[in-house]
């Protein structure tokens, strides 16, 4: 006969429970300015407890009302290259959620690292599906992702969508984009040149004539006599044919044609396309210089939802409400609404806290320009500011810093790294490029660098890299090999 044997063990075990509210918090976390405000309406409409700051039923309501959230974290922080201390913020957020699933009203979502899965409830309405007129923004960047493969260039090409004009015409001197990239005036020229050849044609252009000339270089038109005419276009407007024959050395059919093909191109290349200015692009982040030498931060108050909790209409409210149900119901939203206003107060400060941290670190950036660019990866914010790495990935993610040197996301500043040469610090894998793009840019005929001699004077910088790392960034730039370039410049 067996005996059982029954026995009590205590067991210590850890879990997580996703509570809505967590939830909640980590969904707020990942989401964009925009995307922040429009759930924040949703939470007014569904909270008669919440109101928006400025609405007149808040202005006329009796009693104290809560102040602005964001009212708290507006002064500036200062950056001067030393460590700060910050207020702990919930170690709830810092947990790793990459493999979480968890459920709702607005049905199943997973995050991970950048990736997201939506539910059958996230995917967007038949009217978001609906066709609608072309942003021309959006059309230009999608064209310089497929035609520069370094982030220099690429960042030179967006500087100069955003100097166009509602026309299409570029409004900003290329001395600026200079300055303001950290870069010569030669590297925007060239880059200038590239999108010029974008759709659609004539933008970029920087007068009606540089306009005209492009949309006939597109369609196979330019040639000296048309050249001439447009360098007389005022003649043309004044109506003095036989001038303009006279310059152009054609006839009376050759200088029809001509003025046909002309009136045929389009001297707004914009006309077509929404003309969406990148101040659409609410930055979440101020960076300037401060007087001491640093950088002064502070969260921009345009990207925070100005949300109030109405205390006087609680009060009010709460006292007359006799039944269970109602004062559950009153209860509840109270609890909804003071989460929400720290979460929000919680979103905004590590927004603050991890930006702080990328600018510390990436001081020669903001100084120097792209070359200026030092290696950098989530796990050193991470243990920089005592936070998981997937919390920096969450709060870099579709959030924008505006600095003296344009708007950039806050995943930009993370690159890969190169060893040193002499032992020092590590380089920006960009930064390298930049460096091998200089090079490169700087040869001369007969004397063409291979990669082998690339390496050598990258290592006389301090930058050890290998041949091959070098041929690999070099075909990434889509820079021929030292022998195709050499048959470059000899034709040349």
């Amino acid at each position: 006969m067996v005996s059982t044997i029954q026995r009590l063990d205590l067991r210590q075990s850890q879990s997580l429970v996703m509570t809505p509210q967590l939830q909640q918090a980590i969904k707020l976390l990942q989401m964009s300015s925009q995307e922040l405000q429009e759930f924040v309406d949703q939470e007014i409409e569904s909270n008669p407890l919440l109101e928006r700051a400025g609405d007149e039923s808040v202005a006329e309501s009796d009693g104290p009302v809560d102040t602005d959230f964001a009212a708290p974290i507006r002064d500036l922080t200062d950056l001067t290259g030393s460590d700060r201390d910050f207020t702990e913020t919930d170690h709830a957020l810092d947990t790793d959620f990459d493999n979480v699933w968890t459920g709702g009203e607005s049905g199943m979502w997973q995050e991970s690292a950048g990736n997201r899965s939506f539910g059958d409830d996230d995917w967007p309405g038949l009217e978001q599906t609906l066709t609608r007129q072309l942003d021309l923004r959006e059309h230009l960047v999608d064209q310089v992702r497929v035609n520069f493969s370094t982030l220099v260039d690429q960042l030179i090409a967006y500087a100069l969508i955003d100097g166009l004009n509602e026309a299409g015409y570029l409004a900003i001197e290329l001395s600026a984009v200079a300055a303001m990239m950290g870069c010569a005036v030669e590297d925007v020229e060239r880059v200038l040149d590239k999108v010029q050849h974008f759709e659609p044609a004539g933008v970029f252009a920087r007068d009606l004539r540089e306009c005209l000339m492009l949309q006939l270089r597109d369609r196979n038109r330019y040639d000296p006599c048309i050249a001439i005419l447009l360098d007389h276009l005022p003649l043309l407007a004044e109506r003095k044919l036989d001038a303009l024959k006279k310059l152009c050395r054609v006839d009376d059919e050759d200088l029809r044609d001509m003025i046909a093909d002309i009136r045929a191109l389009e001297p707004k290349p914009a006309r077509s396309f929404v003309m969406v200015r990148v101040e659409t692009m609410i930055p979440d982040v101020l960076v300037r210089p401060s007087r001491d030498g640093g950088w002064a931060i502070e969260l921009n108050p345009e990207a925070l939802p100005k949300l109030l909790l109405n205390r006087s209409y609680y009060t009010e409210i709460s006292s007359s409400v006799k039944d269970r149900g109602g004062k559950d119901y009153l209860a509840e939203k109270w609890q909804s609404a003071s989460w929400l206003m720290k979460a929000l107060d919680q979103r905004a400060q590590t927004i603050l806290k991890v930006s702080a941290e990328i600018i510390r670190q990436q001081d020669g950036f903001f100084r120097e320009g792209v070359r200026g660019l030092r290696p950098l990866i989530l796990r050193d914010i991470a243990e920089a500011v005592q936070m998981h790495e997937s919390t920096i990935s969450r709060v870099t993610t579709n959030k924008y810093m505006a600095t003296p040197r344009g708007i950039f996301e806050l995943k930009f500043f993370f690159t890969a790294a190169i060893p040193s040469a002499d032992g020092g610090a590590s380089h920006a894998a960009e930064a390298v490029k930049h460096h091998i793009k200089t090079l490169v840019d700087g040869e001369i005929s007969g004397k063409i660098l291979s990669d082998d001699q690339i390496v050598d004077l990258l290592r006389d910088q301090g930058i050890d890299i290998a041949r091959r790392t070098v041929a690999k960034y070099r075909e990434a730039m889509r820079i021929p090999s030292s022998v195709q370039r050499r048959r470059d410049k000899a034709q040349d």
